[in-house]
């Protein structure tokens, strides 16, 4: 049952990516932009279980790690949206308050997104990768955050209900 729910979301995930790889990515925004996919699968990863939000990072950062724009080797995001994955829904486990209120989601998507895009950076320097200077990382950083925060908020009812139908798990939200 567990299985068959998962291979189920993997279409809308397959969606969202190409979505974000064919349309989002095209548009010239202030700091670079956002990353739609980034903030669906955390806000999915959010709404489930640990063991959930693990495999939900896992196929995340798989897809990740298949785009064009992925500076990085094969498996850094991956192992990073694994990590942040079972973080962000380790958080709201078991607390229906956290869950139950959008504001503490919005907030915890959003400062995920600016960690995990740190530790990516971090962990790119480890593996030799090339960054820009300290202003355009700072920029970087915040505008995702803003985008994140501006994103989330309206992400979050449709990612919500369509959690709902697929898991048969109903939220206050």
């Amino acid at each position: 049952m567990f299985a068959r729910r998962f291979f189920i979301s993997l279409p809308i995930f397959t969606l969202i990516y190409i979505l974000q790889e064919s349309v989002v990515s095209q548009f010239k925004l202030f700091g670079g932009g956002f990353s739609l996919f980034l903030i669906f699968a955390l806000l999915w990863s959010a709404l489930g279980t640990p063991e959930m939000g693990a495999l939900t990072g896992f196929g995340a950062g798989l897809l990740m790690d298949l785009s064009q724009t992925a500076s990085g080797p094969m498996g850094q995001w991956t192992l990073i949206m694994i990590l942040a994955g079972f973080a962000v829904s380790y958080l709201g486990y078991g607390d229906d308050n956290f869950r139950g209120n959008p504001i503490s989601l919005v907030f915890t998507v959003a400062a995920a997104v600016v960690v995990i895009r740190l530790i990516y950076l971090i962990l790119g320097l480890f593996l030799g990768s090339d960054i820009g200077s300290t202003w355009s990382i700072f920029v970087s950083l915040f505008s995702s955050a803003f985008w994140s925060a501006a994103l989330a908020p309206l992400l979050l009812p449709i990612v919500t209900r369509i959690h709902e139908a697929l898991f048969d798990v109903k939220s206050r939200i």
